[in-house]
């Protein structure tokens, strides 16, 4: 018996990564009796006379678990958009963020293009990237996916499960060839009628990098709030939530009841409006969907 890492999982087989080696493995009928699906990015329990018929014995607790892609265990996410082509949406990328915080995943989120964009784009860019900074995210601007661009991430992959995520056609696969250049992974143009790219990555996949792993995932046109409750919504944007005790009620919605902290906040600019506005729709998203 030994323990390993499962990197990817394809049509019931997956595969095991232990000391440079790969193993291909089953689960055990008992996985389906407890209902257990190992994910990519579990530690597990596994035994393999070779290479090629080994079985999965246990799966161990996971920190996080990810529905969509299906992954555990992940560190950090490199959320890739871009200045034009498709355009950039704060909206979108407070989406991202909202899941990364529900998950105790630490975001990094990366603006491709930038030299696609013009003088007030460029404005605009730079004034999201300064109100994210003083959120507390790490955020680049980079013109075009390139060698130097990536420099910029060396810090932060080293020694950790990252996942590169983000809308299609926003330059993520590039960005992996870049990082490992024997990966030669497809990439697509981005389509002019849709504004967004065609999803390039089928399997998500583990790949070693720099003491720790590094995967793409299927690009996303939209995320729905699987795993998160209205009441719970207001700690997933740290401006907001370093304010929740100076709030007079517990339990504090920021929307209509006196003695906010976060509103005034929001009046006097210290609280970006539009991410304000932001929490209030999903807010109210996930209002309505308990509702029904």
């Amino acid at each position: 018996m030994a323990e390993g890492l499962i990197v990817k999982a394809v049509s019931g087989f997956y595969y095991v990564y232990d000391q440079n080696e790969i193993y291909q493995c089953r689960a055990r009928g008992l996985f389906r009796k407890k209902k257990i699906k190992p994910l990519v990015g579990d530690i597990v329990e596994y035994e393999a006379p070779n290479k090629e018929e080994g079985y999965l014995l246990q799966v161990m607790d996971r920190k996080n678990e990810l529905t969509r892609p299906p992954a555990a265990n992940i560190d950090q996410a490199l959320i890739v958009f871009s200045a034009r082509q498709p355009a950039f949406s704060t909206a979108m990328l407070d989406r991202f963020l909202v899941h990364m915080e529900a998950l105790d995943i630490y975001p990094v989120i990366i603006v491709n293009k930038e030299d696609l964009a013009d003088e007030n784009l460029h404005r605009e860019l730079v004034y999201y990237q300064e109100t994210y900074q003083s959120a507390g995210y790490p955020f680049h601007l980079v013109s075009g996916v390139t060698e130097t661009g990536v420099q910029k991430l060396d810090d932060y992959i080293s020694g950790c499960v990252s996942m590169v995520t983000g809308e299609s056609g926003v330059g993520k696969t590039t960005l992996l060839n870049l990082l490992i250049p024997s990966l030669q992974l497809e990439t697509a143009e981005v389509s002019e009628r849709l504004g967004r790219g065609k999803h390039t990555t089928k399997h998500l996949q583990l790949i070693p990098f720099k003491d720790g792993f590094i995967a793409d995932t299927p690009g996303f046109s939209s995320l729905e709030f699987e795993q998160i409750d209205e009441e719970d919504l207001d700690v997933c944007f740290p401006e907001i939530r370093e304010r929740l005790p100076s709030c007079k009620f517990r339990g504090c919605t920021h929307r209509k009841e006196p003695r906010c902290a976060v509103k005034p906040a929001v009046e006097n600019g210290d609280i970006a409006s539009f991410r304000y506005e932001h929490y209030v729709k999903f807010f109210e998203e996930l209002a309505q969907r308990r509702r029904y």
